[in-house]
């Protein structure tokens, strides 16, 4: 597990509709993250997706811009599932699901994440209920109740 405290059930942490997740497990820091209620997975922004094998294991290689101007960089993960999603757009989608641990400033816990492309949208990650329903509630009239982003 990563430094910093576990995430209980019953702790209620206010949120806002945007803050900045670190996903240690990927070696990922301050990722730009939009809070979805409507959503009921999270996914990361993923292009050049490819299923391998590791070791007899089933493995996902993509490729992740953290910010604009950036080169992309190789991920991989273990592949914990493949399924369908139903995109924003209303159109179902088969997505790679990978495990993931996910930090909100010291708040720790693993999920999930699908693979997707969300190159058309603002933010790079997105929180579905899932991982929300951990403990947190979002305010939609605040933002970055975390941490602001560096300018």
């Amino acid at each position: 597990m990563t430094k910093g405290r576990q995430l209980r059930k019953n702790a209620k942490v206010e949120i806002g509709w945007c803050e900045m997740v670190d996903i240690p497990s990927l070696g990922l820091r301050n990722v730009h993250a939009k809070m979805d209620t409507g959503a009921a997975t999270s996914s990361i922004h993923a292009t050049r997706v490819k299923p391998m094998v590791r070791d007899g294991e089933r493995w996902v290689e993509f490729w992740f811009r953290l910010n604009a101007g950036e080169k992309p960089k190789r991920y991989e993960a273990p592949m914990i599932d493949k399924r369908y999603v139903r995109s924003s757009n209303g159109a179902n989608e088969e997505r790679y699901v990978i495990s993931a641990t996910f930090c909100f400033g010291t708040l720790c816990w693993n999920g999930q994440l699908t693979l997707a492309n969300r190159r058309s949208m603002a933010f790079p990650l997105l929180i579905g209920r899932r991982a929300l329903r951990r403990g947190f509630l979002v305010n939609s009239e605040r933002r970055w109740m975390l941490g602001k982003p560096a300018q």
